[in-house]
């Protein structure tokens, strides 16, 4: 009698497990960007085509438009000290309004906490909260600081928050790596990291053969968040800020076919087509049991095991292809997270 083949739910967490060998997790960017490897699977067919990040023209329908997320990460890793004199090291989720912007700090702190930074900069630990993380309102020499006056700030006293997987510090080369070559709007505690791999001659030649537009989505440091509750739809998904000018709005409105350039521009356009909103906080959770109603092709990179990026994946294609494909990426030693590689669905 043939033995029955058991499949995963996409609903458990444990199904979006995986093994990968520390040596593919890539802590260093390639150079040139655009050398980086790239895995083209084709939802028809099934099949599967191994090139390299440059050859991505070649690749594309030739009807699609393209969507990028232009947001700009800032120097959102601080270290400071308390009063005490105790270390504390703080990173900059997201604002909550002018003033008042959402945090997490490694150190002990309570409400009321005063904590110092270089060039006289300050904070005031105002609210704690049951996830970790905390609230405070920053200051210049004791005048309260509007988060946009608080940027230009953190290019002086900032570092750049590299992943924790990565295992290591910031280093000048992360400064220009860990960055779009379009990126034009100040917010992101994380990179769009499939648009990591563009050049300037990449994108400009892309953006002459297809429709392109723009999004904004300020990436939190809650991507990075595993999924913890045994059943993915009890996770509590993060929000993030984000816009969506007139021009996309027209274009994802058209009946044109969209490739989305990463899973933040892809979660963007799929809020809106849900909500009708066009700038506000996006919290949309996309898995198999959620798939895309408005994007018809992704560009990639290699996410992490249960994590809700994977999931987003797995909407595309389903768990079962999801799981053949990164077997067969770590099968032929492809780089994953941040830094790694670039995974094309058509």
């Amino acid at each position: 009698m043939k033995k029955r083949r058991l499949t995963k739910d996409p609903l458990l967490t444990s199904s979006y497990e995986y093994h990968l060998p520390d040596g593919l997790i890539a802590t260093h960017p390639v150079h040139p960007r655009d050398h980086a490897r790239l895995l083209v699977y084709n939802r028809k067919d099934r099949s599967i085509t191994h090139t390299r990040f440059d050859k991505l023209n070649d690749f594309l329908p030739k009807e699609c438009a393209v969507i990028f997320n232009d947001t700009k990460v800032i120097k959102a890793r601080l270290y400071g000290k308390k009063e005490s004199g105790g270390a504390i090291e703080l990173l900059i989720n997201r604002p909550i309004d002018a003033y008042t912007i959402n945090v997490y700090i490694k150190g002990r702190v309570k409400n009321g906490t005063f904590l110092h930074f270089d060039h006289k900069v300050s904070a005031t630990v105002t609210a704690l909260h049951d996830d970790g993380s905390r609230e405070v309102e920053f200051s210049l020499e004791n005048i309260p600081l509007r988060f946009e006056d608080l940027l230009p700030l953190l290019d002086k006293i900032g570092h750049i928050p590299l992943p924790p997987y990565l295992g290591r510090e910031d280093n000048s080369e992360d400064e220009r790596e860990y960055q779009s070559v379009f990126a034009a709007y100040e917010g992101a505690v994380a990179a769009p990291t499939a648009s990591l791999h563009f050049t300037d001659e990449l994108f400009n030649e892309l953006c002459e053969q297809h429709q392109h537009a723009f999004v904004t989505l300020h990436v939190g440091s809650g991507t990075f968040k595993p999924v913890e509750c045994a059943t993915i739809t009890d996770h509590p998904m993060h929000s993030e800020y984000f816009e969506i000018r007139d021009k996309t709005l027209d274009l994802i409105q058209s009946p044109t076919p969209l490739l989305c350039v990463g899973t933040t521009s892809t979660r963007t356009v799929e809020y809106h087509v849900r909500t009708g909103e066009a700038h506000g906080e996006a919290n949309l959770f996309l898995h198999p049991h959620n798939p895309p109603l408005r994007v018809d092709y992704l560009l990639t990179n290699f996410h992490l095991p249960q994590s809700t990026l994977l999931m987003l994946v797995a909407s595309f294609m389903g768990l079962e292809e999801t799981h053949r494909l990164y077997q067969c990426a770590i099968d032929e030693k492809y780089r994953f997270f941040s830094y790694g590689d670039a995974m094309l669905i058509l």
